[in-house]
């Protein structure tokens, strides 16, 4: 009889060990992942940042490039007229843009998956259906 309460009491040992064990795994595999999504979050910050800063240089070129076309019109025609003539292309093509832009929102809203919703529900009902058989 002794024998087994010795058994039980290393089963239970190495029970309360594996239990232990096993928290501690969790713990550092949980801080290794932290660790991990802070550098990728770094990095990523870095990359948005490098990728903002190229939109604006590029933004600031389209600028000199819209300045050299009203002066390339400007040879041909008053500088003012040239410079209404690029303006108001620009805001044509502004103006298409927004269009489209707001096409693409409306298509957007409502801001919900509704093709997973819809799935999620006609799931529930075939569980419903089968639990009342």
């Amino acid at each position: 009889m002794e024998q087994t309460s010795q058994s039980d009491q290393q089963i239970g040992d190495l029970v309360k060990q594996l239990s232990e064990q096993t928290s501690d795994l969790v713990r550092k595999e949980l801080r290794l992942a932290q660790v991990e999504m802070q550098e990728k979050g770094k990095r990523a910050g870095v990359g948005a940042g490098l990728f903002g800063g190229a939109g604006l240089v590029a933004l600031y070129g389209g600028g000199v490039l819209i300045a050299a076309l009203v002066l390339a019109l400007a040879t041909a025609i008053d500088a003012w007229l040239a410079a209404l003539i690029v303006a108001v292309v620009l805001f044509a093509v502004a103006g298409v843009a927004a269009l489209m832009g707001r096409k693409q929102v409306e298509q957007a809203v409502p801001p919900q998956p509704e093709q997973a919703i819809a799935s999620t529900k006609r799931d529930v009902q075939v569980v419903k259906e089968r639990a009342a058989r």
